[in-house]
């Protein structure tokens, strides 16, 4: 079926391997070449190009990439609205989500939503800001968690306000402060996501008018927790990320406060099906009742 051979094709492209992608989909890698070899003849060119560092999409390959990732949406989409009609929700809910959802809401959420709905899948996808986003441009993920105000072209809900805080080492001369305040970022040393990750510390800084004394970047928010801890520097981080992270850690407001509002972000018009529109639904219930705590 062609549509196989499509689903295919997105699993080598995700995996960056034929090898990965036939142990992803259960079965060999013969399997595999045969599907993207039989696609490309139907097709008339190559889309792939193989070498020693893995395969890539050649030009005619990327150009039909979104056209592959719409139609395997609107499969989905096709395949969960006829589950529906049967009045048996199934299918595979694709989600994007930064650090700090995936780790604290994702798990008893999924975990709710399976008791209830034990025939639909899901594939995760964990990044920053940036990644979501594009991840839900360009198609690759049915919802996102993002940080709102959001450039996306989605529909969008206001989930939660998270504070935002200092991090320091324990002992470190601000351990008397009620609070931190934020011009402090001028003169210690700090520790700053990448640029295209720090919307949330980079917000709070410029609202400031503060321009932070940058020593250390990374992409990894439990890095800088650790770089902190070991005495590296300072950062900032969402009140949500650092659930149960406080052992080795001095933790306080800022001066001027700052938070982050968290948004789920659905698939513009009717590209969402109804099993990711009822995991939506499990989300909003599961943070409201977790603010009512």
């Amino acid at each position: 079926m062609i549509l196989e051979k499509y689903r295919t094709l997105m699993t080598v492209v995700e995996t960056g391997s034929l090898t990965r992608a036939a142990a992803q989909l259960g079965c060999t890698q013969s399997a595999v070449s045969h599907s993207i070899d039989s696609l490309e003849k139907e097709l008339g060119f190559a889309v792939l190009k193989r070498s020693r560092a893995g395969v890539h999409l050649t030009g005619e390959g990327e150009r039909l990439l979104p056209a592959v990732r719409n139609l395997l949406s609107s499969a989905e989409q096709l395949s969960q609205t006829a589950s529906s009609i049967r009045g048996l929700e199934s299918g595979t809910v694709r989600i994007g989500a930064f650090t700090s959802v995936a780790v604290h809401w994702l798990p008893p959420v999924l975990k709710e939503f399976q008791r209830d709905y034990p025939k639909v899948d899901f594939k995760l996808l964990n990044g920053d800001y940036h990644d979501v986003e594009q991840w839900l441009s360009d198609g690759s993920v049915d919802v996102g968690f993002v940080a709102l105000p959001s450039a996306v072209d989605c529909e969008c809900i206001a989930l939660m306000e998270d504070r935002l805080l200092a991090i320091l080492p324990k002992h470190s001369r601000f351990e008397s402060y009620p609070r931190f305040p934020l011009v402090e970022c001028e003169t210690e040393p700090f520790i700053s996501l990448l640029q295209s990750s720090d919307h949330d510390a980079r917000r709070a800084l410029e609202a400031a008018g503060v321009k932070p004394n940058v020593r250390f970047y990374t992409k990894d928010d439990y890095a800088v927790i650790a770089m902190v801890e070991q005495g590296l520097g300072i950062s900032i981080m969402p009140e949500l990320l650092l659930k149960g992270r406080h052992d080795e850690l001095q933790v306080l407001p800022l001066v001027p406060e700052a938070k982050r509002t968290i948004g789920i972000a659905i698939a513009a018009g009717d590209k969402a099906g109804p099993a990711t529109r009822r995991f939506v639904d499990y989300v909003v219930r599961y943070v409201t009742e977790q603010g009512k705590q």
